[in-house]
């Protein structure tokens, strides 16, 4: 039997079930012309009980779900796992120990991945819509070379102009984007010159984790429901672009400190921070959404000790240099085809000398970005950075900069 026509069965199976568990309780299936039956409501029925799959041994049942995970490899038949992790809570214990993070994967399954590092020896390849009219931009997990279709969308971020400053209002739910919102998950704070920008996590990054206090944390804290541990302003990175006071013309000069990420995470062996759930508190409209996390000994062996507290050395990142092209009369960088027209926003970051990385430049690409259309930019990240750590990033390169160009 194909795993194919499993999930089909599954399907079907539960679907029947559930259908059947509706009509008997408001009375569908069971009338006639003279009368009408109702079940009663004190006596709840639950119809996956009632199904096959309720009663399949543990071992079996996990050898089935390890082969639809193994076998979804890929968006879009990957949702197939995401809805085997919503049938009922065994499946999802279950699949919270198959699944793993896509540092180890290279997979973007739960929503929680998108707050966890890439993987460690490919690139995940995502692309960003520019909105001009709204001024909202979305991020795509990337179907395939070309880019042309919208893929799997995966986070959306909305400019707010401030008069001393802009917010990039970062959201799991392209129609409900802002701080008050239940998936509202981080933004992207400019300085008024747009130079130096702050990454805010709405969740702690880690064990012992400072949050900011500002009137927008105590707007995200009125819809708190757990005070375990508070949503918030949680400074994750910082990005500073070089300032041109004589106003000469070149490529831009960035650097961002992951606060978040020690310098010893890229040294082989390096561990780096990994979120492993959303609070409940701060995503109350997505209740099945605490059990989007993936289990792993490197989670384990992090929160051991606050970064604070270790005193590492943070994660210093920089634009890799571009050369100059003599025939092209431009400046050149090589995106290896995931990049088309020229423009001041592309770059490249590496890892800083400054984190011990010895000799020349680092060739190892952590995160690039690029334009291939008007308003169409590829995004390709890998470890030790989030996806969203990697979108807010290339969020700092759309605001305009005063004082560099």
């Amino acid at each position: 039997m194909s795993i194919k026509s499993i999930i089909q069965d599954m399907k079907g199976e539960i679907g029947n079930i559930s259908r059947k568990g509706f009509d008997m309780r408001f009375g569908y299936g069971m009338r006639s012309r003279s009368h009408r039956v109702v079940q009663d409501n004190s006596v709840p029925v639950d119809a996956f009980q009632q199904s096959c799959w309720a009663n399949m041994p543990p071992e079996l049942l996990r050898d089935v779900l390890m082969r639809i995970e193994a076998s979804e490899s890929t968006w879009p038949p990957r949702k197939n796992v995401v809805a085997c992790a919503g049938v009922c809570r065994n499946w999802r214990e279950i699949l919270k120990e198959i699944v793993t993070v896509p540092e180890i994967s290279g997979k973007l399954t739960f929503p929680i991945s998108l707050k966890q590092p890439g993987p460690r020896d490919s690139l995940i390849q995502c692309y960003i819509k520019r909105s001009r009219s709204n001024q909202t931009y979305y991020l795509y997990l990337g179907l395939n070379q070309t880019s042309n279709d919208d893929g799997k969308f995966l986070l959306v971020a909305r400019k707010c102009r401030r008069p001393t400053w802009t917010d990039y209002i970062i959201s799991l739910n392209c129609d409900d984007v802002s701080k008050g919102s239940s998936t509202y998950i981080g933004k992207l704070r400019s300085n008024f010159l747009g130079t130096k920008f702050t990454i805010y996590d709405a969740q702690p990054p880690s064990t012992g984790a400072k949050v900011t206090k500002s009137r927008s944390t105590r707007l995200v804290n009125m819809k708190q429901v757990s005070p375990r541990v508070p949503s918030g302003n949680y400074p994750v990175a910082h990005i500073s672009y070089e300032l041109n006071v004589l106003g000469s013309r070149g490529p831009r000069r960035m650097q961002c400190i992951m606060d978040a990420i020690p310098a010893s995470a890229i040294e082989p062996g390096g561990v780096a921070p990994t979120q492993t759930e959303f609070v409940h508190g701060n995503l109350d409209s997505f209740p099945s959404i605490s059990f989007f996390r993936s289990k792993s000994t490197r989670a384990d062996t992090f929160q051991s000790g606050p970064l604070s507290e270790q005193k590492e050395a943070m994660l210093i990142l920089r634009n890799k240099s571009p050369r100059w092209h003599e025939e092209l009369q431009c400046w050149c960088l090589n995106f290896n085809g995931r990049v088309t027209i020229a423009s001041v926003k592309n770059f490249q970051l590496v890892a800083s000398p400054e984190n011990g990385v010895a000799g020349h430049e680092p060739e190892n690409v952590i995160l690039q970005f690029g334009k291939v259309g008007k308003d169409l930019f590829t995004m390709d990240y890998q470890y030790p950075i989030s996806a969203f750590q990697a979108f807010a990033i290339c969020l700092s390169s759309f605001d305009t900069k005063i004082a560099c160009e």
